[in-house]
């Protein structure tokens, strides 16, 4: 999977979020992220695929299979339903 280009990961105020880049912004596609999103969106701008997600979150994270399963799932999910995967 690979994430569009014309987006940014920022660290604003403690508070992370991806923001569009380019001439023509559209703050409404800005986006708030916790900590396991990040980690997840960094692993999607190298273009990492499900499984690989999966892998590195039981390898970050204390969490089942299962959970790690799902959380990535939704994160991805919600992604594409934004417009933020290629």
């Amino acid at each position: 999977m690979k994430l569009k280009e014309g987006f940014v990961l920022r660290t604003i105020s403690g508070q992370t979020v991806v923001l569009p880049t380019g001439g023509d912004l559209d703050l409404s596609m800005m986006i708030k992220l916790n900590d396991t999103g990040r980690f997840i969106w960094e692993r999607l701008e190298k273009g990492a695929e499900l499984d690989e997600l999966v892998e590195d979150m039981l390898k970050e994270y204390d969490v089942s299979k299962e959970k790690a399963t799902e959380y990535v799932e939704e994160f991805v999910q919600k992604v594409k339903e934004n417009g933020f995967l290629a």
